[in-house]
């Protein structure tokens, strides 16, 4: 396994995160666990800060969908990014960390009017307009409120990056955005033009995530600038903000090779200075939103290894106890994985197992094939790079409570995430009062 952040093989023979030893994590808070190494999140905001802020006075928006915590907040916070938030829930954690609003740009394709008015009367700093139908209402609560709302068009390029199939957004055919090639973004920016409690200040398109190649981004970049260009001939607008959304990939498995954010930011940079001076307008302030970039590569999980089965001749299962349920990314996306053994980090691999989670589901397979020291019942798996996307999009299938999140740094392991308990996952449970009843209903007769 690539290690990553802070981690490295203690004296010991355990794997160390943040100066603390990853077994005694485990003993500490239990397992499944969430680990999130600080030094390794804010290195990763410090590098897009340096490489877009410093350099190009770009706008650094952190993607909350990826891991959010009210202590995730304040690291975001102090080092100087935005917040991207896509739902009223993500918005009340930000709200709760004491997060500017002011450097809030609330996302989503179907915003309701409850979260438009609790964003409003918050106020966030954008409103990433996705639809026409949200336009609208929009301006209407804003109007309602004696407000204008600072709004930026999502707009649909029409670029298919490399990346799976689901995570795939900037092409024609998806739910997000107005197409420049149907006409319909161009309606965007003059209906919005025409919107008395709307301040169109920018554009905005997000072609995907786990993207590796940078043409993909200064495509886009070319993409909605030539589009910039024809609302300044047909309206006289131009945009003050261009967002280029995010998606940056980054490493999990071999082969996986991450492009450095300063030359993206190169990239990207060059081409909105070059079609700038093409079409005669001033260089609009450079947006962007990591997500996966910083939260992944500084978040792992360690799990308790149980069974053990041992199919002979076809494959080796060892079973942990969390799975898909703290990680459905494998499952949903068939997404890769690497893995040590946190209790053995300093022992070569002997043997090819798969591991399994404890989901009652045959499609709960964390990882097929790796090689790893002998595995016995009791040892502390780790994988790794699992900071995005995993907490967030974690459940409570077979009922099954959601892990605890330490943050480490120094040696020292903070709880920002307690883990639920049974209690937790009955908490919104009710019982109608007609079956308030103990005794046992006589099928037979009711037939």
């Amino acid at each position: 396994m690539k290690l990553q952040g802070t981690m490295q093989a203690g004296a010991n023979g355990h794997l160390y995160i943040g100066g603390c030893d990853v077994v005694e994590l485990a003993r500490q808070f239990g397992t499944p666990l969430y680990i999130i190494d600080e030094a390794c999140f804010r290195d990763n905001c410090r590098q897009y800060y340096q490489a877009f802020t410093a350099r190009y006075g770009a706008q650094v928006i952190y993607a909350a969908k990826t891991l959010l915590t009210l202590a995730i907040c304040k690291i975001v916070q102090q080092e100087g990014l935005g917040l991207d938030v896509v739902s009223g829930g993500e918005l009340y954690t930000a709200l709760k960390a004491g997060f500017p609003m002011e450097r809030v740009y609330f996302h989503g394709n179907n915003k309701s009017p409850a979260e438009l008015k609790m964003a409003l009367d918050a106020g966030v700093g954008r409103f990433m307009v996705d639809n026409l139908y949200e336009l609208h209402l929009l301006n209407r609560l804003a109007g309602e409120k004696g407000m204008q709302a600072g709004v930026i068009l999502r707009i649909t390029p029409g670029i298919e990056a490399h990346t799976h199939e689901y995570i795939k957004t900037g092409q024609i055919d998806s739910k997000f955005g107005l197409a420049i090639q149907t006409g319909q973004a161009a309606e965007g920016v003059r209906e919005a033009l025409d919107c008395p409690h709307i301040d169109l200040v920018g554009l905005h398109c997000h072609i995907g995530s786990q993207i590796f190649e940078l043409e993909s981004y200064t495509h886009a970049a070319e993409v909605m600038m030539d589009f910039a260009g024809q609302m300044k001939k047909e309206t006289g607008w131009m945009p003050a903000e261009l967002d280029l959304g995010g998606g940056l990939g980054i490493y999990y498995v071999a082969g996986d090779a991450p492009q450095p954010v300063s030359r993206y930011a190169d990239c990207v940079a060059e081409v909105l200075k070059q079609k700038a001076r093409q079409y005669e307008m001033p260089v609009p302030t450079l947006l962007v939103e990591p997500g996966r970039s910083i939260s992944g590569p500084a978040g792992s999980t360690i799990y308790t290894v149980g069974a053990i089965k041992e199919i002979p001749g076809i494959r080796k299962y060892v079973a942990v106890d969390g799975g898909m349920g703290d990680n459905p990314r494998p499952a949903l996306y068939q997404s890769r994985y690497e893995a040590c053994l946190a209790n053995k980090i300093d022992r070569p691999a002997e043997e090819k197992v798969s591991i399994a989670g404890k989901c009652c589901e045959s499609g709960d397979m964390l990882i097929w094939d790796i090689e790893l020291p002998r595995v016995e019942a009791g040892d502390i798996l780790l994988v790794s790079c699992t900071g995005a996307y995993n907490y967030t999009m974690s459940m409570n299938y077979n009922r099954l409570p959601r892990p605890a999140m330490v943050l480490v740094n120094n040696g020292k392991a903070d709880l920002i995430l307690e883990r639920e308990t049974y209690a937790d996952l009955i908490r919104n449970d009710l019982i109608p009062e007609r079956l308030q009843q103990s005794k046992v209903l006589n099928m037979a007769a009711v037939r």
